[in-house]
Protein backbone atom coordinates (compact mmCIF):
# COMPACT_ATOMS: atom_id res chain seq x y z
CA UNK A 1 0.00 0.00 0.00
CA UNK A 2 1.35 3.46 -0.96
CA UNK A 3 2.28 5.64 2.02
CA UNK A 4 2.42 9.34 1.20
CA UNK A 5 5.69 10.92 2.39
CA UNK A 6 5.46 13.90 4.73
CA UNK A 7 8.07 15.75 2.72
CA UNK A 8 9.69 15.46 -0.72
CA UNK A 9 13.39 16.32 -0.98
CA UNK A 10 14.55 17.50 -4.42
CA UNK A 11 18.29 17.28 -5.05
CA UNK A 12 19.75 18.77 -8.24
CA UNK A 13 22.79 17.16 -9.88
CA UNK A 14 24.86 17.13 -13.06
CA UNK A 15 27.85 14.82 -13.70
CA UNK A 16 29.10 15.10 -10.13
CA UNK A 17 28.82 11.57 -8.78
CA UNK A 18 31.70 11.92 -6.30
CA UNK A 19 29.90 14.74 -4.49
CA UNK A 20 26.46 13.19 -5.02
CA UNK A 21 27.50 9.99 -3.25
CA UNK A 22 28.45 11.95 -0.12
CA UNK A 23 25.13 13.82 -0.23
CA UNK A 24 23.10 10.60 -0.56
CA UNK A 25 24.87 9.21 2.52
CA UNK A 26 23.92 12.42 4.32
CA UNK A 27 20.24 11.66 3.73
CA UNK A 28 20.80 8.07 4.91
CA UNK A 29 21.37 9.26 8.48
CA UNK A 30 18.48 11.71 8.90
CA UNK A 31 16.63 11.54 12.23
CA UNK A 32 13.34 11.67 10.28
CA UNK A 33 12.72 9.01 7.66
CA UNK A 34 9.26 9.61 6.16
CA UNK A 35 10.58 11.48 3.12
CA UNK A 36 11.12 10.73 -0.54
CA UNK A 37 14.24 11.79 -2.45
CA UNK A 38 13.69 13.13 -5.97
CA UNK A 39 16.91 13.53 -7.96
CA UNK A 40 16.65 16.34 -10.52
CA UNK A 41 19.34 15.34 -13.03
CA UNK A 42 20.16 17.87 -15.75
CA UNK A 43 21.70 15.38 -18.21
CA UNK A 44 24.30 13.38 -16.26
CA UNK A 45 26.07 10.55 -18.05
CA UNK A 46 26.47 6.85 -17.20
CA UNK A 47 28.65 7.20 -14.05
CA UNK A 48 25.75 8.90 -12.24
CA UNK A 49 23.33 6.14 -13.34
CA UNK A 50 25.85 3.53 -12.15
CA UNK A 51 26.21 5.24 -8.76
CA UNK A 52 22.44 5.35 -8.22
CA UNK A 53 22.07 1.69 -9.16
CA UNK A 54 24.94 0.73 -6.86
CA UNK A 55 23.54 2.67 -3.89
CA UNK A 56 19.86 1.74 -4.21
CA UNK A 57 20.23 -1.38 -2.08
CA UNK A 58 22.33 0.39 0.56
CA UNK A 59 20.12 3.39 1.27
CA UNK A 60 17.10 3.41 3.63
CA UNK A 61 15.05 5.45 1.16
CA UNK A 62 14.01 5.24 -2.47
CA UNK A 63 15.43 7.51 -5.16
CA UNK A 64 13.21 8.91 -7.91
CA UNK A 65 15.68 9.67 -10.70
CA UNK A 66 14.21 12.41 -12.92
CA UNK A 67 16.57 12.88 -15.89
CA UNK A 68 16.63 14.95 -19.07
CA UNK A 69 18.97 15.17 -22.06
CA UNK A 70 22.01 17.41 -21.68
CA UNK A 71 21.16 20.61 -23.56
CA UNK A 72 23.38 22.97 -21.59
CA UNK A 73 22.50 24.42 -18.18
CA UNK A 74 18.75 23.73 -17.86
CA UNK A 75 18.39 23.41 -14.10
CA UNK A 76 15.08 25.32 -14.00
CA UNK A 77 13.55 22.89 -16.49
CA UNK A 78 14.59 19.73 -14.61
CA UNK A 79 13.49 21.22 -11.28
CA UNK A 80 10.03 21.81 -12.72
CA UNK A 81 9.88 18.16 -13.80
CA UNK A 82 11.02 17.09 -10.31
CA UNK A 83 8.33 19.26 -8.66
CA UNK A 84 5.64 17.44 -10.64
CA UNK A 85 7.15 14.08 -9.59
CA UNK A 86 6.86 14.90 -5.85
CA UNK A 87 4.17 12.98 -3.94
CA UNK A 88 4.25 15.15 -0.82
CA UNK A 89 2.39 18.41 -0.21
CA UNK A 90 5.64 19.95 1.09
CA UNK A 91 8.92 20.24 -0.85
CA UNK A 92 12.49 20.80 0.35
CA UNK A 93 15.09 21.72 -2.28
CA UNK A 94 18.85 21.37 -2.04
CA UNK A 95 21.81 20.55 -4.28
CA UNK A 96 23.95 17.52 -5.03
CA UNK A 97 26.97 19.23 -3.47
CA UNK A 98 25.37 19.96 -0.06
CA UNK A 99 25.67 17.29 2.67
CA UNK A 100 22.75 17.63 5.12
CA UNK A 101 23.23 17.39 8.87
CA UNK A 102 21.21 14.58 10.48
CA UNK A 103 18.43 16.99 11.56
CA UNK A 104 18.25 18.84 8.21
CA UNK A 105 14.92 17.38 7.03
CA UNK A 106 13.31 17.46 10.48
CA UNK A 107 14.21 21.13 10.97
CA UNK A 108 12.42 22.04 7.76
CA UNK A 109 9.39 20.05 8.93
CA UNK A 110 9.46 21.66 12.39
CA UNK A 111 9.50 25.21 11.00
CA UNK A 112 7.05 24.78 8.10
CA UNK A 113 3.94 26.93 8.27
CA UNK A 114 1.07 27.70 5.91
CA UNK A 115 1.60 31.00 4.12
CA UNK A 116 5.40 30.82 4.40
CA UNK A 117 8.45 29.34 2.74
CA UNK A 118 11.66 28.60 4.63
CA UNK A 119 15.05 30.07 3.77
CA UNK A 120 18.21 28.26 4.81
CA UNK A 121 21.89 28.73 4.02
CA UNK A 122 25.00 26.60 3.79
CA UNK A 123 28.44 26.26 5.35
CA UNK A 124 31.06 26.39 2.60
CA UNK A 125 33.98 23.98 2.91
CA UNK A 126 37.28 24.45 1.07
CA UNK A 127 38.05 21.99 -1.73
CA UNK A 128 40.75 20.10 0.23
CA UNK A 129 38.36 19.28 3.10
CA UNK A 130 35.50 18.55 0.67
CA UNK A 131 37.62 15.88 -1.01
CA UNK A 132 38.76 14.08 2.14
CA UNK A 133 35.30 13.62 3.73
CA UNK A 134 34.45 9.90 3.75
CA UNK A 135 31.22 7.93 4.13
CA UNK A 136 32.15 7.22 7.76
CA UNK A 137 32.78 10.92 8.44
CA UNK A 138 29.23 11.61 7.22
CA UNK A 139 27.52 8.73 9.06
CA UNK A 140 29.29 9.72 12.30
CA UNK A 141 28.58 13.43 11.59
CA UNK A 142 32.25 14.38 11.97
CA UNK A 143 32.01 16.69 8.95
CA UNK A 144 29.77 19.00 11.03
CA UNK A 145 32.21 19.14 13.97
CA UNK A 146 34.19 22.40 14.01
CA UNK A 147 37.11 20.86 15.92
CA UNK A 148 37.34 18.00 13.39
CA UNK A 149 37.19 20.46 10.50
CA UNK A 150 39.79 22.78 12.08
CA UNK A 151 42.17 19.83 12.49
CA UNK A 152 41.89 19.43 8.72
CA UNK A 153 42.58 23.04 7.85
CA UNK A 154 39.35 25.01 8.44
CA UNK A 155 40.16 28.62 9.37
CA UNK A 156 38.71 30.35 12.43
CA UNK A 157 35.67 32.47 11.53
CA UNK A 158 32.43 33.77 13.00
CA UNK A 159 30.73 31.65 10.35
CA UNK A 160 31.80 28.56 12.33
CA UNK A 161 29.10 29.57 14.83
CA UNK A 162 26.60 28.12 12.37
CA UNK A 163 27.85 24.60 13.18
CA UNK A 164 28.15 25.20 16.94
CA UNK A 165 24.96 27.03 17.85
CA UNK A 166 22.37 25.42 20.13
CA UNK A 167 18.62 25.79 19.63
CA UNK A 168 18.31 28.94 21.76
CA UNK A 169 21.25 30.64 20.04
CA UNK A 170 19.93 29.46 16.63
CA UNK A 171 16.69 31.36 17.18
CA UNK A 172 18.56 34.55 18.09
CA UNK A 173 20.93 34.30 15.13
CA UNK A 174 18.06 33.54 12.72
CA UNK A 175 16.34 36.70 14.00
CA UNK A 176 19.30 39.10 13.89
CA UNK A 177 21.05 37.96 10.70
CA UNK A 178 21.09 40.73 8.06
CA UNK A 179 20.81 38.12 5.28
CA UNK A 180 17.51 38.24 3.38
CA UNK A 181 15.19 35.25 3.83
CA UNK A 182 15.13 34.52 0.10
CA UNK A 183 14.42 31.28 -1.74
CA UNK A 184 17.87 29.65 -1.92
CA UNK A 185 18.13 26.62 -4.21
CA UNK A 186 20.63 24.88 -1.94
CA UNK A 187 18.41 25.08 1.16
CA UNK A 188 14.77 26.16 0.94
CA UNK A 189 11.36 24.60 1.36
CA UNK A 190 7.75 25.44 0.71
CA UNK A 191 4.28 24.12 -0.01
CA UNK A 192 3.89 22.42 -3.37
CA UNK A 193 0.58 24.20 -3.94
CA UNK A 194 2.28 27.60 -3.55
CA UNK A 195 5.08 26.66 -5.97
CA UNK A 196 2.53 25.46 -8.53
CA UNK A 197 0.44 28.62 -8.02
CA UNK A 198 3.34 30.75 -9.35
CA UNK A 199 4.12 28.15 -12.08
CA UNK A 200 7.44 26.91 -10.71
CA UNK A 201 10.80 28.05 -12.08
CA UNK A 202 11.20 30.32 -15.12
CA UNK A 203 12.83 28.03 -17.69
CA UNK A 204 14.40 30.93 -19.59
CA UNK A 205 16.79 31.38 -16.67
CA UNK A 206 20.15 29.64 -16.51
CA UNK A 207 22.81 29.97 -13.81
CA UNK A 208 22.46 32.87 -11.43
CA UNK A 209 19.42 33.75 -9.35
CA UNK A 210 16.70 31.55 -10.84
CA UNK A 211 15.92 30.38 -7.30
CA UNK A 212 15.66 33.96 -6.03
CA UNK A 213 13.28 34.85 -8.85
CA UNK A 214 10.94 32.01 -7.81
CA UNK A 215 10.97 33.40 -4.27
CA UNK A 216 10.23 36.90 -5.55
CA UNK A 217 7.11 35.64 -7.34
CA UNK A 218 6.08 33.80 -4.17
CA UNK A 219 6.36 37.11 -2.28
CA UNK A 220 4.22 38.80 -4.95
CA UNK A 221 1.68 35.97 -4.53
CA UNK A 222 1.43 36.81 -0.83
CA UNK A 223 3.71 34.15 0.65
CA UNK A 224 6.08 35.30 3.41
CA UNK A 225 9.43 33.78 4.35
CA UNK A 226 11.08 32.56 7.53
CA UNK A 227 14.82 32.56 8.16
CA UNK A 228 16.29 29.20 9.30
CA UNK A 229 19.92 29.53 8.11
CA UNK A 230 21.23 28.71 11.61
CA UNK A 231 18.81 25.80 12.17
CA UNK A 232 18.80 23.74 8.95
CA UNK A 233 22.48 23.01 8.34
CA UNK A 234 24.23 21.60 5.31
CA UNK A 235 27.91 21.76 4.36
CA UNK A 236 28.65 22.84 0.79
CA UNK A 237 31.38 20.92 -1.04
CA UNK A 238 33.56 23.17 -3.19
CA UNK A 239 33.96 22.71 -6.96
CA UNK A 240 34.51 24.76 -10.13
CA UNK A 241 31.49 26.41 -11.79
CA UNK A 242 32.16 26.36 -15.53
CA UNK A 243 28.51 27.10 -16.31
CA UNK A 244 28.68 30.57 -14.68
CA UNK A 245 28.89 33.17 -17.45
CA UNK A 246 28.36 36.96 -17.56
CA UNK A 247 25.69 36.40 -20.22
CA UNK A 248 23.59 34.11 -18.03
CA UNK A 249 23.97 36.40 -15.00
CA UNK A 250 22.90 39.50 -16.97
CA UNK A 251 19.98 37.70 -18.64
CA UNK A 252 18.71 36.50 -15.26
CA UNK A 253 19.11 39.94 -13.67
CA UNK A 254 16.93 41.40 -16.44
CA UNK A 255 14.20 38.76 -15.84
CA UNK A 256 14.32 39.39 -12.09
CA UNK A 257 14.05 43.15 -12.65
CA UNK A 258 11.00 42.56 -14.83
CA UNK A 259 9.42 40.35 -12.14
CA UNK A 260 10.03 43.08 -9.57
CA UNK A 261 8.77 45.96 -11.72
CA UNK A 262 5.60 44.14 -12.80
CA UNK A 263 5.09 42.48 -9.39
CA UNK A 264 4.64 39.23 -11.33
CA UNK A 265 3.11 36.24 -9.56
CA UNK A 266 3.24 33.93 -12.59
CA UNK A 267 5.76 33.07 -15.30
CA UNK A 268 4.56 32.00 -18.74
CA UNK A 269 7.83 30.06 -19.06
CA UNK A 270 7.34 27.68 -16.14
CA UNK A 271 5.63 24.34 -15.58
CA UNK A 272 2.61 25.37 -17.67
CA UNK A 273 3.54 27.17 -20.87
CA UNK A 274 1.96 30.34 -22.31
CA UNK A 275 -0.82 30.53 -19.72
CA UNK A 276 -2.02 33.82 -18.18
Amino acid sequence: MFSKPQISVIISTYNSEKWLEKVLWGYACQNFDNFELVLADDGSKKPTFDLIEQMRGQLPYEIKHIWQEDEGFQKSKILNKAILACDSDYILMSDGDCIPRQDFVSQHLNYREKGYFLSGGYFMLPLAISELITKEDILKQRCFDVAWLKARGLKASFKNTKLRANNKLNAILNFITPTNASWNGHNASGWKADILAVNGFDERMQYGGQDRELGERLFNFGIKSKQIRYSAICVHLDHPRGYKTPESINKNLAIRADTKNKKSKWTAFGIQKNTN
